[in-house]
């Protein structure tokens, strides 16, 4: 049986009043089925089910109040008797109550606390403690790979580490325990769990609430709260694909030179080290016989996990949800070249990197203030349609750990040297894995840059539930003919857009972007709209 934990029902909500069962005990459910009404103090709330399955248990009555992050219910999920097999050759035989009886002192499971936002499972990437190991408050036990970053898990206790309870590489589902540890002192803590609740769902019950991962933390738990810590980049950092790749081809990672951004190993540094040792093997064989052919033919599968997986998930909804349509143009950049040359030097005494983006940002929501259409989102059902006043434009970064879209909120109360500033915090963050939720959602029409890396042109994917995007392609100097008709040298830059059909056309859309366009080749003209 698997436990349905009540998950957030809205931003400082604890607790809820269950109204209503939508189910009884035995009934069949199907994933996303509702299963419960429940009341908060702002609204009624449907919950639905996570899995398809069999409803074996109800944990609270009709009137009685449920706790977030708790068991709801209990449910057989289909498939679950040969998942079972699998959890057992993961998980201990010993429950933390046999081990405390094993042990002679208080045993405690470390339940796996909310690590992000939306977040429910994660890779065990390293374990930075054995069993047996005495550990202290805070001390990090694990890196964990989630699909957003690389994170630290840190002890909640002081004691004795008992039982791991999965291996290097495995997944580990958040609310569940992650290791099992003999308190310091002899006393355990005290479960927060409503009465109601079975005594296992007591020992399950996660005591820490949820948090969103934010770019500098403390990596502590404060008030009963998990702040998420970085991986010191002392340590060999790798993304899980790198990991297993090593682990396939039997490499130390700490033995390899990282080619990434502080010293992050690459997928080549592992190919390459592995070529170079493949080499040296090869080159003591041919003495005295000849090396063996190799034979081509061999396929490597390996699972969609992390940012990829994010990233498959979210085009997939996209595409298949959103009628695209495409507009292309092209912009003469060098009213805007000689813009950024003569105001660069000012912002870098300010300590703030001035690049071609911010005025591209700007130049966008001043023209998204004239179709606000461009700026809107429309619901899945296609019956309604919502406004932002926000201009919170998002710009896509090629990281290392996968594409990454934060944005900057909120961009028509900015000026251009806050636009930029807050660009530049932005694009650091997410090239190191370390974006919080909260840069990542809320955005309102995205910015894929891929003349950066020395695109030209590009058909770009709608970033749902956005209504746009543009890409925009590499700078080249070519040849154009004047008002005279004279040839001249021009820098020009090509951008493509890509709207959503249902509720933009495409001649708003062409509106919009010769808007836009007239901005950045006659920058000065956005200076009197400009706040």
């Amino acid at each position: 049986m698997k436990d349905f934990i009540l998950p957030d029902i809205g931003e400082g909500i604890v607790e809820c009043e269950l109204v209503e069962w939508l189910v009884a005990e035995g009934d069949r459910i199907e994933e996303d089925q509702a299963v419960a009404d429940v009341m908060t103090d702002k609204a009624l709330v449907q919950i639905p089910a996570m899995h398809s399955g069999v409803v074996k248990k109800l944990y609270y009555q009709k009137g009685e109040i449920a706790k977030v992050h708790s068991p709801l219910f209990a449910m057989e999920v289909d498939g679950e008797a040969s998942q079972t097999a699998q959890a057992e050759a993961q998980q201990p035989a010993a429950t933390s109550q046999q081990l405390e009886i094993a042990t002679g002192g208080a045993v405690e499971d470390f339940i796996l606390p909310d690590i992000g936002e939306g977040i429910v499972e994660c890779e065990l990437v390293e374990w930075l403690v054995s069993e047996g190991d005495d550990i202290s408050e805070d001390q990090p036990v694990a890196d964990v790979m989630t699909d957003k970053a690389l994170v630290q898990i840190p002890s909640k206790f002081s004691g004795k580490v008992v039982k791991l309870y999965y291996q290097k590489g495995d997944i580990a589902k958040v609310h569940t325990p992650l290791f099992a540890i003999q308190l310091a002192g002899g006393e355990a803590s005290a479960p927060a769990v409503s009465g109601s609740a079975p005594a296992k769902a007591q020992v399950m019950q996660p005591k820490v609430a949820q948090t969103t991962v934010a770019a500098n933390t403390s990596g502590k738990f404060s008030g009963g709260e998990f702040e998420p810590q970085w991986v010191n980049p002392a340590k060999a950092l790798a993304s899980p694909a790198v990991r297993r790749l090593a682990r396939e081809m039997e490499i130390n990672l700490n033995q390899v030179q990282g080619s990434g951004k502080k010293g992050r190993v690459m997928k080549q540094d592992v190919l390459s080290m592995g070529q170079t040792a493949s080499q040296a093997v090869s080159q003591s064989d041919m003495t005295g016989k000849k090396a063996a052919q190799s034979v081509g033919g061999g396929t490597r599968t390996e699972p969609i996990r992390g940012i990829k997986a994010a990233m498959a998930k979210q085009m997939s909804a996209s595409v298949f949800s959103i009628p695209h349509f495409s507009v292309s143009d092209e912009i003469e950049m060098d009213a805007l070249m000689a813009a950024r040359s003569a105001l660069k030097p000012e912002f870098e005494k300010q300590g703030v990197k001035l690049s071609f983006m911010p005025f591209i940002i700007k130049a966008m929501s001043l023209a998204l203030k004239q179709f606000p259409i461009i700026n809107s989102q429309v619901n899945d059902e296609c019956t309604e349609l919502t406004y932002f006043d926000d201009h919170n434009i998002g710009m896509a970064v090629d990281s290392k750990i996968g594409l990454l879209v934060p944005n900057i909120k909120g961009v028509q109360n900015l000026s251009l040297f806050e636009v930029a500033k807050e660009a530049n915090r932005l694009v650091e963050l997410a090239r190191e894995g370390k974006l919080g939720s909260s840069d990542l959602k809320g955005g309102t029409i995205s910015i894929s840059n891929v003349g950066v890396i020395g695109g030209t042109t590009a058909t770009p994917v709608i970033n749902k539930p956005e209504s746009a995007i543009v890409a925009l392609g590499k700078i080249q100097r070519l040849p154009r003919f004047d008002e005279q008709d004279n040839v001249k040298a021009v820098n020009i830059m090509h951008i493509s857009w890509s709207g959503d059909h249902r509720i933009i056309d495409g001649a708003t859309m062409v509106r919009f972007s010769n808007l836009w366009k007239s901005y950045l080749e006659n920058p000065l003209s956005m200076l009197s709209e400009m706040k």
